[in-house]
C-alpha cells in the first residue's frame, strides 16, 4: 500500500482515498467518534497504521479546542514525595496520550506564587490542573482562579470545589500509632511536618484522634519543617532520657535526624525510645538502625489522579474523592518500651 509520493507525508485525505472513505471519517476514527461501525474503523485503523500517521498536536487542538495538556503545580518538588508522585503523573500521562506542563511553586517569597503558576499554565492551553503537595494557604487561592477548569487536588480530605486522590494520611498515623501502642507504648510524641501542609495536618490530626480514642495522653506535638536537620535539632534538646518513649514522624527524614540526634545524646533506638517514620524512602531500609515507618505508593497515587483528570475530561465516571491505603513497614527502629 502506498501513499503516493515518498516525499509527502499523510494526511486526513490521504489516509481517506486509501481507505476508501471521506476525510470526516477518518477524523471521526481518530477522534474516537463512538458512531463509527466497527469494520469501518478497523479499516481506517489499519491505513494509518501502515502509513505511521502522526495527528498533528496543533491541528487537533483547533478541531477539538483541546490541547491534551494536563498542568500540574507541585509545592516543594525537591522533596522525594512530591517529585515521585509528579514522575508518575507525567508517565501516566504519556500513556493516555497527554502532554504535562509543571510549575513548582510556593507561597514563600523567593518562590512563584499559585496565583502566578495558575496564570502561567492557563496561558498554554491546559485542559485539567493537578495540585501535588499543597498548602491549606494555595488550596485557598486555586478556589479563586480555576473556576471551569478541572482541577485534581492531591489531599485527603473532601473538597466541594475540587476532585481529590491521596494515600489516607490519617490512616497511616494510625498505623504507626497502633503499633507503637501493640508493643506496649503509652507516652508517644509526634515530630510533625509544616501544619500549612495538608499532609501534615492530616497527620497530626491522626496521632492525636487515636491517642485520644485509646485514652492517652496526649503530649504537644513537636513542629518540624520536613528536614533531616529540623528531627536532629528535637532530638539533641535532651540531655538525658526522654519522657517519652516513643516517637512518630511525620516523614523518614526528620526521623533521620532524630536517630543522628539520639545517637549524639547516647541515647539507644529502639531500646530507649522506639522511632517511626512515613513515607518509605528507599534510603529508610539503610538507616542506623532500619527505620520502621509508613509506606506510600507514590507512583500509584500520581497514576490515580491521571486517570480520574483524564475521566473527567473524556465524559468517564469518576469519584470525587478517591484513597490509596497506606501501608506499615516494620524494620528494626521500634521495640517494646524501656524497662519492660
Amino acid at each position: 500500500m502506498s501513499a503516493g509520493n515518498s516525499d509527502d507525508k499523510p494526511n486526513l485525505r490521504s489516509i481517506a482515498s486509501l481507505a476508501g472513505v471521506s476525510h470526516m471519517t477518518v477524523s471521526r476514527v481518530l477522534n474516537d467518534h463512538p458512531n463509527i461501525r466497527p469494520e469501518t474503523r478497523e479499516k481506517v485503523l489499519r491505513v494509518v497504521e501502515e502509513l505511521n500517521y502522526q495527528r498533528n498536536s496543533a491541528a487537533r487542538a483547533l478541531a477539538t479546542r483541546k490541547s491534551r495538556r494536563i498542568g500540574v503545580i507541585v509545592d516543594r518538588p525537591v522533596e522525594i514525595g512530591p517529585d515521585s508522585t509528579l514522575r508518575a503523573v507525567e508517565h501516566a500521562a504519556r500513556e493516555a496520550g497527554y502532554s504535562v506542563s509543571s510549575v513548582a511553586a510556593s507561597p514563600d517569597d523567593d518562590g512563584v506564587r499559585p496565583r502566578e503558576a495558575v496564570a502561567y499554565l492557563t496561558a498554554h492551553g491546559i485542559d485539567a490542573l493537578c495540585v501535588i503537595a499543597p498548602r491549606a494557604s494555595s488550596v485557598d487561592v486555586l478556589r479563586e482562579l480555576t473556576e471551569g477548569l478541572p482541577t485534581l487536588i492531591v489531599k485527603a480530605d473532601d473538597d466541594p470545589n475540587f476532585l481529590t486522590a491521596s494515600v489516607d494520611q490519617r490512616l497511616g498515623a494510625t498505623l504507626a500509632v497502633q503499633h507503637l501502642m501493640d508493643l506496649g507504648h503509652r507516652e508517644i510524641v509526634h515530630v510533625a511536618g509544616p501544619l500549612d501542609w495538608l499532609d501534615a495536618r492530616a497527620r497530626e490530626r491522626g496521632w492525636h484522634a487515636h491517642l485520644k480514642k485509646a485514652g492517652l495522653h496526649i503530649p504537644p506535638a513537636f513542629v518540624g519543617d520536613w528536614s533531616a536537620d529540623s528531627g536532629y535539632e528535637f532530638a539533641v534538646a535532651f540531655d538525658e532520657l526522654p519522657p517519652f518513649t516513643a516517637i512518630f514522624a511525620a516523614n523518614d527524614q526528620m526521623a533521620l535526624g532524630i536517630l543522628h540526634g539520639f545517637r549524639d545524646r547516647g541515647i539507644r533506638v529502639p531500646e530507649d525510645v522506639s522511632v517511626v517514620g512515613f513515607d518509605d524512602l528507599p534510603v529508610s531500609r539503610h538507616f542506623l538502625p532500619t527505620l520502621t515507618t509508613v509506606r506510600q505508593d507514590f507512583h500509584a497515587l500520581g497514576t490515580l489522579a491521571l486517570e480520574i483528570l483524564v475521566a473527567a475530561l473524556e465524559g468517564g465516571s469518576t469519584e470525587r474523592r478517591s484513597r490509596i491505603a497506606p501501608e506499615l513497614i516494620v524494620r528494626e527502629s521500634t521495640a517494646g518500651p524501656r524497662g519492660m
